[in-house]
């Protein structure tokens, strides 16, 4: 990386080291410490629910900081993860140098490092999300050769008291502007703390979704990440939600990542892009035209879809975004720049010609040519994704269709040109498997998939056990059924997930 971009990064380690993150030792993190006079030391993890727990240290002494580096400290397990027993529940927080940044809320200077669980013998904990996807991009890669590339599309609701100028619209919040959005500065704060904290966000906006009610504003926002190698892709998301929940009591209004907060409104996803990288290049594309890799890794997703929502759509409401004409998917399959199925092939800059130079004729000495950025995007998930949980189910899904037999025969059979609900695709529609209607259902499909999750110790049986029991303690069975026309209880239920 050249100096120049270094300097430039918005992560102050990354500027005072003068070193990418990935490169940052302990030795690093003591002189920036050193350095700024930071005073307190705070370790991060994600537990099973899935949200960024806290243990914070104030720094005594050069000694004390070093042993805390070094070794890490010890917690409850039993607290953190319910298969856990409190008889022998001690674990290890070790942290993980390259994802330290700057707390940007403390008063006192403070700085922040995510964490891995680790077991009494010193072993990682097979269960602990960050461990289970860890295993699974090390195994992918090691078999396959590629890389495992990911980012996500993270979408928000910013609940306020209704303003009396330029109020929403239902429907016509989609990269709208201020004054008609009011938190446009909450949004782009954000983004500017984000980056900071080593995040690589690609842009944000206003989402569709926006709309007013006779006492409230609800604003729908969307913050987008660059591709990632999919362990740093995981960690920003994490931080990411933490800020912006941050944010918003900072600002006094109320954000939420919910997938559904009213009905007949657009809920929040949490869109997952995904590509293959092999020796620095994109392989999702051959000749201007979507690869035989691509194409197996959507038939892998798509044959896994059902059990895919165990980790992605983990609440009752997840059931109530997934609904025909929501830009929701609700059928296993996929197209091109479609947003009703499973899994999208958005635009990807492949044969366009010279549009730069077209909309800029003076600027032709300038022009630059740059690789192909096609990805895949499965649209399913949602806010109340166990996001590491996810991501690792994703690269089995994807090292799933790479070994599938007949896998693009697969993928060209589930394949829809069109809006997957227009008239001409009635009789395909009828062929098509549905996605889980309930988290209920949702477990039935892990466990009939199980055994593709547990392979080489990916997924450890307790866990995949636990989520089980977990999805079916909701009993959601037939749940939109029940609650059709019932208003006043699908409001009770919203708000006891409001903040997944």
């Amino acid at each position: 990386m050249k100096e120049s971009d270094l300097l430039l990064n918005p992560n102050e380690l990354v500027q005072f080291l003068k070193k990418p993150q990935e490169m940052f030792t302990k030795q690093d993190l003591i002189a920036f410490i050193q350095h700024k006079g930071i005073e307190f030391l705070n370790f991060r993890y994600v537990a099973e629910d899935g949200k960024l727990k806290t243990l914070n240290f104030v720094i005594s002494s050069l000694d004390h900081l070093d042993q805390i580096l070094t070794i890490g400290e010890r917690v409850d397990g039993s607290s953190l993860f319910p298969f856990i027993s409190s008889g022998s529940s001690d674990l290890y927080v070790i942290p993980r140098f390259n994802t330290a940044f700057l707390n940007p809320f403390t008063r006192e200077p403070s700085l922040d490092i995510l964490c891995s669980f680790y077991t009494g013998d010193g072993q990682p904990l097979a269960s602990s999300p960050e461990n289970i996807l860890r295993k699974a991009y090390r195994r992918f890669g090691e078999d396959t050769g590629y890389t495992f590339m990911a980012l996500g599309e993270l979408e928000y609701y910013v609940n306020s008291p209704r303003a009396d100028l330029f109020s929403s619209v239902d429907r016509t919040g989609y990269h709208q502007s201020m004054p008609f959005t009011k938190y446009e500065e909450l949004r782009t704060e954000a983004m500017k703390l984000i980056t900071a904290a080593g995040g690589r966000i690609k842009y944000g906006h206003c989402e569709v979704g926006s709309f007013s009610t006779e006492d409230e504003d609800y604003e729908q926002h969307e913050i987008e990440f660059l591709a990632q190698p999919v362990e740093y892709a995981a960690d920003q998301l994490v931080i990411a939600k933490w800020i912006i929940r941050m944010l918003s009591y900072k600002y006094g209004v109320e954000v939420s990542f919910a997938p559904k907060i009213t009905v007949g409104k657009a809920g929040s996803g949490l869109h997952i892009h995904m590509l293959l990288e092999k020796e620095g290049r994109n392989r999702m594309v051959d000749n201007d035209k979507l690869s035989s890799v691509a194409r197996k890794m959507i038939a892998g997703i798509l044959d896994l879809s059902g059990a895919l929502t165990a980790f992605g759509n983990t609440i009752p409401t997840s059931y109530l975004r997934l609904v025909p004409h929501q830009e929701a998917p609700t059928y296993v399959c996929w197209g091109d720049r479609n947003r009703s199925v499973l899994v999208r092939v958005p635009l990807g800059w492949l044969g366009t010609g010279n549009m730069t130079m077209d909309a800029n004729p003076a600027s032709q000495s300038e022009y630059k040519t740059y690789p192909p950025r096609q990805s895949i995007e499965f649209r399913a998930s949602d806010g109340s994704a166990n996001i590491h949980n996810l991501l690792a189910g994703l690269i089995i899904a994807t090292w799933h269709g790479l070994k599938m037999e007949n896998g693009e025969k697969f993928a060209d059979e589930l394949y829809v040109d069109t809006d997957i609900f227009n008239e001409e695709n009635r009789s395909k529609l009828e062929k098509l498997d549905h996605l889980p209607y309930s988290c209920w259902d949702s477990a039935e499909a892990l466990e009939a998939k199980r055994s593709v999750f547990e392979k080489d110790g990916i997924f450890p049986k307790e866990t995949i056990d636990m989520l089980i029991g977990k999805l079916k303690s909701y009993n959601d069975k037939d749940l939109s059924e029940r609650l059709f026309g019932k208003n006043e209880e699908i409001h009770k239920l919203v708000q006891k997930y409001i903040h997944c």
